[in-house]
């Protein structure tokens, strides 16, 4: 659920498990409801007299997707499923090796005005097609075709998503949602709290003094003890673990979104005093040492290393981090580390706010040339029913033709597939995972995190990981809290990236990271930080600042 994960093959894997975020297991929530209708609609077969359209895409190719003997792209159980059930026939005008790969020919199809029917693009491409006046406005056939299920299932987020992809009033396309509500923690050492007698962090004056205990006494007996985890891509969106963003969050300073100036406009928070605040705290943590001294030059994997060999005991990340530490935390059937994860501390009385996206990034458009839109919305109906509410029959869209669990990912073949906006994991699992009562459980998500934790209860240590996110003291437990008191803050920008950001963004933010490096490595003084401002906007962020509040006085 996103911005999307790119980690190393390993991480990836044991990251969809821990998330269930590929999305098959993804769009169980009991909020959405269908009405008996809607499941008729979504699940109507031709045999009931409906014609069979045909409907065109581009796919990319999973290392994750193994056929069934005699099935490939062109023929195979779920796409005969979709035309048996929905009456909906889907061809592929090519199919990409990878996700580079697809990206890729993706340009070239636009580029040469060769589209198919429909296909999955970015926020700059939608913009760029809708100018083109190259896809569709759906409006009218989203109205006359989704139904009641679908149109509750894309607006559980009040909408915003859906208003992402609509430009004067027109839908031009179906955002390929995910949950935003994806909120940071801090995951500790709770065993060398123990042992050195420290608190639990509540500030970060705790974490402060934590990180310093840790390094100067190494309860781990390690080679090179640190205080905290980071890798040579702090500050990025898709940092799940040994990032930055949530330290920047516990001083009120925020990774590169634009939040409101308090005179009714947006600013950008790469620029704002408290971010020269959180680099001067970070400087003086290299400085003692609480930093790893190469950290700029590992990777994810490389600095995750010190977290198993007992060099590092604290880290910043997502809910799945307790994924990662199992690989240090669980040797040989036994528990060897014990990890505790909180909230993100404040520096000071102020609750610190989670930084999140809008869950979406990515759009599927229809060609102003399909003869059949409403096959494409049907794909979407179907999608939303099958996944929350599944027959026997529908297993096939999951797993193939036996619908049986093989690893196949057969899920892979839908050609347009969407996520849940939220989900109630954090009121529902901890609970039952304390009572042992899965009768409160919701969903096929509940079900299966569930199981999982509780094999780790009944002595399976290999899920030691699930107990620590699902569990009463785990990620998911922190969640209500954050949600009852609203402290997340999201991006007030939502529209395409205008001109000047799509021509000067990626040079503004690797000046940022140039400036913000030095900085905590301690190569310049913190001031740098000022003349750095003053570059960035000359470097095209005034002009950015305006064309985004020009866009922000038509959206508030």
């Amino acid at each position: 659920m996103t911005k999307k994960k790119k980690m190393f093959m390993i991480i990836a894997v044991i990251f969809c498990l821990a998330l269930s975020a590929c999305s098959k297991q993804s769009t169980n929530d009991p909020e959405a409801k269908p009405s008996e209708s809607a499941k008729a609609a979504a699940t109507a077969a031709p045999e009931s007299g409906n014609e069979v359209v045909e409907v065109s895409t581009v796919s990319i190719s999973d290392q994750y997707l193994k056929f069934d003997e005699g099935e490939s792209f062109e023929k195979n159980s779920v796409y005969d499923a979709y035309e048996k059930d929905i009456g909906v026939k889907i061809t592929n005008k090519w199919i990409a090796a990878d996700v580079a790969q697809f990206k890729e020919k993706v340009k070239i199809t636009i580029a040469s005005n060769d589209l198919p029917d429909f296909m999955l693009v970015n926020a700059t491409q939608l913009k760029e097609l809708t100018e083109a006046d190259m896809i569709m406005d759906i409006t009218e056939v989203y109205d006359q075709n989704a139904t009641d299920e679908t149109k509750q299932f894309l607006t559980m987020d009040g909408g915003m998503q859906l208003k992402t992809a609509t430009f004067d009033g027109k839908l031009m396309g179906i955002p390929s949602s995910y949950n935003p509500y994806q909120y940071q923690y801090m995951y500790v050492r709770t065993d060398w709290l123990k042992e050195l007698n420290l608190p639990e962090p509540k500030t970060m004056a705790d974490l402060m003094t934590i990180a310093e205990a840790f390094n100067t006494k190494n309860p781990g007996g390690s080679a090179t003890p640190s205080g905290l985890s980071v890798s040579k891509n702090p500050f990025s969106i898709e940092t799940g673990v040994t990032g930055l963003r949530a330290f920047l969050n516990g001083y009120h300073a925020y990774e590169n979104m634009w939040i409101e100036d308090g005179n009714g406009g947006l600013v950008n928070s790469d620029i704002q005093p408290q971010v020269k605040v959180a680099l001067a705290a970070l400087q003086e943590m290299f400085k003692k040492g609480l930093i790893d001294p190469e950290f700029a030059v590992k990777d994810t994997e490389k600095a995750a290393e010190m977290l198993y060999d007992n060099s590092t005991g604290i880290v910043f990340g997502a809910s799945w981090v307790p994924a990662q530490l199992v690989k240090g935390a669980v040797k040989d059937g036994k528990v060897v580390q014990e990890w505790g994860v909180f909230p993100i501390p404040s520096v000071d009385s102020n609750p610190t706010l989670n930084q999140i996206g809008l869950g979406v990034d990515e759009y599927y458009v229809i060609s102003k040339k399909a003869e059949h839109p409403e096959g494409v919305i049907k794909l979407v109906n179907q999608w939303i029913a099958v996944d929350n509410h599944p027959t026997e029959e529908q297993k096939v869209y999951e797993y193939g033709k036996d619908r049986k669990e093989k690893g196949n990912n057969y899920w892979l073949l839908s050609p347009l597939r969407v996520g849940k906006q939220k989900d109630n994991n954090g009121e529902i699992l901890p609970k039952a995972i304390e009572a042992k009562d899965p009768s409160i459980l919701q969903t096929k998500d509940h079900k299966t995190r569930y199981e999982r934790a509780m094999k780790y209860v009944d002595g399976d240590t290999s899920m030691w990981w699930e107990y620590l996110i699902s569990g009463p003291k785990g990620a998911f437990s922190l969640v209500p809290t954050i949600q009852e008191n609203k402290q997340y803050l999201q991006n007030k920008f939502y529209g395409a990236p205008t001109a000047t950001m799509a021509e000067r963004q990626e040079i503004l933010l690797k000046k940022r990271d140039e400036v913000y490096f030095k900085i905590i490595m301690n190569q310049v003084s913190v001031d740098e930080f000022d003349a750095f401002v003053e570059e960035w906007k000359k470097l095209g962020g005034d002009e950015i600042t305006k064309e985004v509040n020009e866009w922000y006085a038509t959206h508030k």
